[in-house]
C-alpha cells in the first residue's frame, strides 16, 4: 500500500458502531469556483453603495435598526480588504488592484443587483488592464437589541451583600453580503454568491439604558467579521482540505477481528491481507464484506478505479447494500478529482 497520497492524507477515528469502525480521510476539494486560467488580474470594486433614490431609505433603515453612524460602509471596506489580501496568497493571480475611485451604485436597496452592464465592465477592465472584477454587489446590516433581566447579588458600602436586577442588552447584528466575479473575455460571471453572517455583542447594567449604553465593541465586532467574509469569499476561488469519512466491517469472523486491531494500529497493509482471504469465505456476507473493506483500502491508496470495482464486487456478487451507495460515492469523487486537476493545470 503508498504511504503517502498527494490528494489524500489518512487519520483514524477510533469509533465504533456495533459492526463496523470508521477511518477519516483528509482530501482535498475542488475550488468552488474555476477560474479560467487566462485571468492573471484582477480588480475588486465595491458597489453597495446605495443610489440616490435610496439614500432616504437608508438613512431610516439605519435609525431603525439603531446601526452606527457609517457602520456599514466602513465595514464594506474592511470586506473589500479582506478580500484583497486573501486574494494576494493566490498564486494563480499576478496582480489585485483595489478600485476606489470608480462609484458603482446598487440599484436594489440591500439585495442583490441586476449584473453590471458588460459595456461598463469592459470599460473599467480596458481602463485599468484587467482580466476579471470582483465586486461586492451589496452589503446591508440589521441590527436588533433586546433586552432581559436577572437577579445578582453585589456589596454595598458596608460590604454587605444585597440583591439588585441587573438588565442585560443583546446587540445582534445580521451582516447580508452579495458578490460577483464578473469575466469580461467571455462576457460570464464566473461566480454569485450571497452569505448572511450573524454577530452578538452584549452590554450589562443597573438598567436598560445603561445596558445598552454598555454595548461596546458593536462596530469592532461587525468591522472583524466583514474582513473574515472577504477572505473567505476569496477562498471560493481555492482547493481546500475537507474530511470524508468511510465505514468499514470489523464482524464476521474471527480473522474480521484480527484484521479490525491491524487497521486500528494504521497496518492497513497487515489489515488487507486478511481481509483478502476472507474474500473466499464460503459464507456471502463475510466475503461481501471483505471485498467492501478492500475497496476502502484501494481508495486510501489513490486507486479510484479499483476501489469502484471492489466495491461493485462486494454489492453485485454478495449483495452488501452499502457497496452501491459507495460506488456512488466514489464515482463523485472522481468527478471531483478530475476537476481539481483541472483547476491546478490551469494554475500550472
Amino acid at each position: 500500500m503508498k504511504k503517502h497520497v498527494s490528494l489524500l492524507l489518512l487519520t483514524l477515528i477510533l469509533m465504533s458502531c456495533g459492526k463496523s469502525n470508521y477511518v477519516n480521510i483528509s482530501a482535498l476539494e475542488p475550488a468552488p469556483v474555476s477560474m479560467p486560467n487566462y485571468i492573471k488580474k484582477a480588480g475588486l470594486i465595491n458597489r453597495s453603495n446605495p443610489n440616490e433614490q435610496d439614500k432616504i431609505l437608508d438613512v431610516v433603515d439605519k435609525v431603525l435598526s439603531a446601526e452606527g453612524r457609517n457602520m456599514d460602509e466602513k465595514a464594506a471596506i474592511q470586506g473589500m480588504m479582506g478580500l484583497r489580501d486573501e486574494l494576494m496568497k493566490n498564486d494563480k493571480l499576478q496582480s489585485i488592484i483595489l478600485i476606489d475611485d470608480i462609484r458603482l451604485q446598487n440599484t436594489v436597496f440591500g439585495n442583490l443587483p441586476n449584473p453590471v452592464s458588460w459595456a461598463r465592465i469592459s470599460e473599467i477592465c480596458q481602463e485599468y488592464d484587467l482580466d476579471a472584477l470582483f465586486v461586492l454587489e451589496y452589503f446591508d446590516t440589521e441590527s436588533k437589541v433586546t433586552y432581559s433581566n436577572r437577579e445578582i447579588t453585589t456589596k454595598n458600602a458596608l460590604g454587605l451583600e444585597i440583591p439588585i436586577i441587573e438588565h442585560i442588552a443583546t446587540n445582534q447584528t445580521l451582516i447580508k453580503t452579495g458578490w460577483r466575479i464578473y469575466d469580461p473575455a467571455s462576457s460570464t460571471i464566473i461566480d454569485e454568491f450571497r452569505v448572511n453572517t450573524p454577530v452578538t455583542t452584549v452590554g450589562r447594567g443597573i438598567n436598560p439604558v445603561e445596558a445598552a449604553a454598555a454595548i461596546i465593541g458593536r462596530t469592532e465586532a461587525v468591522n472583524r467579521e466583514s474582513y473574515i467574509l472577504g477572505q473567505r469569499y476569496a477562498a471560493r476561488i481555492v482547493p481546500y482540505w475537507t474530511t470524508i469519512r468511510r465505514e468499514y466491517y470489523v464482524k464476521g469472523s474471527d480473522t474480521f477481528k484480527v484484521a479490525k486491531r491491524r487497521a486500528q494500529t494504521g497496518n492497513w497493509d497487515g489489515a488487507g491481507q486478511l481481509w483478502f482471504m476472507e474474500t473466499k469465505n464460503s459464507k456471502a456476507k463475510i466475503a461481501g464484506r471483505a471485498w467492501h473493506n478492500l475497496a476502502i483500502i484501494s481508495e486510501i491508496d489513490g486507486n479510484l478505479d479499483e476501489a469502484i470495482n471492489r466495491a461493485s464486487i462486494a454489492y453485485e456478487d454478495f449483495g452488501i447494500k452499502h457497496s452501491l451507495r459507495y460506488v456512488n460515492l466514489l464515482k463523485n469523487r472522481q468527478y471531483r478529482i478530475e476537476r481539481l486537476r483541472a483547476q491546478q493545470s490551469e494554475i500550472n
